[in-house]
């Protein structure tokens, strides 16, 4: 009984949170060009916390990104706290003038995405690695340009339509 409580409370909780809409007031002049930010080599520092805010995991990685005017590749060299490595590399072409999409190993289906200003919103189910193997998860993952070198983004991630947690990530420039 207390574990269906429990649930019962978790599900309330992750339905209750809100998240960005692409809609929301605009809070800066700044205008996001992702090519433009990601293209060279970028540094990020992050970590997953889950629904009750306990950070489960941090992590840094090195980023190198090439744009040949369609599309974005970037190579994600991850490490983490524990010493695991992973790379990741995404494919991203630009389908118009604000729209991607992209894939990656890992991803299921195509990972579609949207620029309006200085906000970026990417959506994706992965089956992400994770260190018993893995776990098939959604993303709906948000960008905001902080300044032109710095990027914040934080990742509502979920499971079967409950959030489970939270990456937060800061991008910089080198």
């Amino acid at each position: 009984m207390k574990k269906t409580l429990a649930l019962l409370a978790m599900l309330t909780l992750s339905a209750c949170a809100g998240t960005p809409d692409l809609d929301d007031e605009v809070l800066s002049k700044r205008s996001l060009d992702l090519e433009k930010f990601f293209e060279g080599e970028t540094v990020a520092h992050g970590q997953f916390q889950d629904l009750f805010g306990k950070v489960q995991r941090r992590f840094d990685v090195e980023i190198s990104g090439t744009w040949d005017g369609r599309v974005l590749t970037l190579v994600e060299d991850f490490t983490y706290d524990d010493g695991e490595t992973e790379q990741r590399i995404w494919t991203l072409e630009k389908t118009g003038e604000d729209t991607w999409k992209g894939t990656a190993p890992g991803v299921l289906g195509i990972a579609t995405g949207r620029e309006i200003g200085d906000t970026f919103n990417w959506t994706y189910r992965i089956d992400l690695p994770v260190r018993k193997g893995t776990m098939r998860v959604d993303f709906d993952d948000w960008m905001w340009l902080l300044t032109n070198d710095r990027m914040l983004n934080r990742a509502y991630v979920s499971r079967y339509g409950v959030r489970i947690g939270e990456a937060i990530i800061v991008f910089e420039k080198k």
